[in-house]
């Protein structure tokens, strides 16, 4: 089965860090890529960036920055691919944002469709 590992962080928790605990907490997350299982995964640019659509009056309605003002912004996710739940949570548990405060969201991909 395949997961999602939604990865949510605190805004500025990262820029708290010294530039050598930013160096290590890339090169954790980078090792995580390479584990088996994993397919894929990346990084968001800051939420600053993001452009949100919304739906008003039959058309859809461009604006700048995130959808919803909350504590904690998507930042990232990992593609993992096991046999059970408890082997997506032990991959999860391992994320570096998740002992900085942040969480973790572990969702089952959809499979396809039967025909």
């Amino acid at each position: 089965m395949q997961y999602a590992l939604l990865i949510y962080t605190k805004p500025g928790t990262v820029e708290a860090l010294s530039p050598e605990e930013r160096d290590e907490l890339s090169r954790e997350y980078y090792a995580l890529r390479d584990e088996p299982g994993v397919l894929g995964g990346a990084a968001l640019q800051p939420v600053t960036t993001a452009t949100t659509l919304r739906h008003a009056d039959g058309k859809p309605i461009v604006t700048d920055g995130p959808f919803a003002d909350t504590k904690e912004v998507f930042g990232g996710y990992y593609l993992y691919e096991c046999d059970n739940l408890d082997q997506a949570t032990e991959m999860a548990a391992r994320i570096p944002a998740l002992r900085l405060g942040g969480t973790i969201e572990i969702r089952p991909l959809m499979g396809k469709a039967a025909s």
